[in-house]
């Protein structure tokens, strides 16, 4: 068995302008950084295939995509949201990434790879059901999420979401919904100051406050979140994978370093090896230190890849 890797090229085409944060070098970062080591020769490398309609209607609904369709222009950016920019690739890469998502679920479901990895980008938890923001257009999370659920009939899946910032989209679409189990730690108070509190039972919110050293953050977690992992027995483990709470990270505040990644990756392949059968999917979020996050993704995939030892 394997560790699938997702990539595209054209993940690369879609480019919010030279200054913006969440831009096509990110994933150069992470791919230059992983040909320098033994890594890129353990992972399956599989080229997605962009998500269909039907599937992304089982999280956003006809509206929303069909304004998304007549936003997107034919030439120069369109904002959604003062941080969010469309242009003329950005949807065909998004589908893609979405489309990732859903073929890393189908893949480890089946028994073709033991986890996966999808390196995508736009990235997709803070798309909430009608509505884009945060550098995200769908979600693609949720999207893996309710294709496990609906498609294959899954019981109890849980999404692990590490990105410095909370995944409000995730929040917003799988609240309520008792076949879901999401685990969020995040900086708090910071973007996008909303899902916090007063939450159905199935979303287990864990702020974090800056300047959080490592240590304190795995004390946290580990309280906030292996218990009820436990007792909830998740058949999958979806994970929204950011690297933006690295201490060299520009957008944020908390402590945390390479070695604190792979801590939570063996946190996440502990539940997925004790009730899941090892089946994990895992789906870059944010990070914008491109040393820090190349180095973060590299930790997260060796704990991902040495599942199967």
């Amino acid at each position: 068995m394997t560790t699938a890797f997702f990539y595209h090229d054209d993940f690369l085409k879609h480019d919010m302008g030279p200054e913006h944060p969440e831009s096509p070098e990110r994933l150069k970062a992470i791919i230059s950084y992983l040909a320098d080591t033994d890594l890129e020769q353990e992972l399956d490398w599989v080229r997605p295939e962009e998500i269909t309609r039907d599937q992304l209607l089982q999280v956003h609904p006809e509206s929303y995509l069909s304004q998304l369709d007549m936003m997107q222009p034919t030439r120069g950016r369109v904002f959604t949201d003062p941080d969010t920019a469309m242009m003329p690739h950005t949807l065909r890469a998004a589908r893609l990434a979405a489309g990732a998502n859903v073929q890393a679920v189908d893949m480890v479901l089946s028994g073709q790879s033991t986890n996966a990895f999808v390196a995508a980008r736009p990235p997709g938890h803070h798309a909430e059901r009608g509505k884009s923001m945060g550098f995200c257009f769908y979600n693609n999370i949720a999207l893996a999420a309710r294709h496990a659920l609906n498609f294959h009939g899954l019981e109890r899946v849980a999404i692990i979401d590490f990105d410095v910032h909370q995944g409000n989209g995730t929040v917003d679409i799988v609240q309520g919904d008792e076949r879901v189990l999401m685990c969020s730690s995040f900086q708090h108070p910071f973007y996008p100051h909303s899902h916090v509190y007063r939450l159905p039972e199935n979303i287990i919110n864990t702020p974090i406050a800056a300047g959080t050293s490592g240590a304190d953050y795995r004390r946290t977690v580990e309280e906030a979140w292996l218990h009820r992992l436990q007792d909830f027995k998740p058949q999958l483990v979806l994970v929204s994978a950011g690297f933006d709470a690295h201490k060299a990270d520009p957008l944020a505040e908390l402590q945390l370093d390479a070695a604190d990644y792979r801590w939570l990756t063996d946190l996440i392949t502990s539940i997925a090896r004790d009730y899941a059968d090892n089946r994990v999917v895992s789906s870059l979020e944010g990070g914008y230190n491109l040393k820090a996050l190349a180095e973060g993704v590299a930790a997260h995939l060796e704990g991902l890849v040495a599942i199967e030892d």
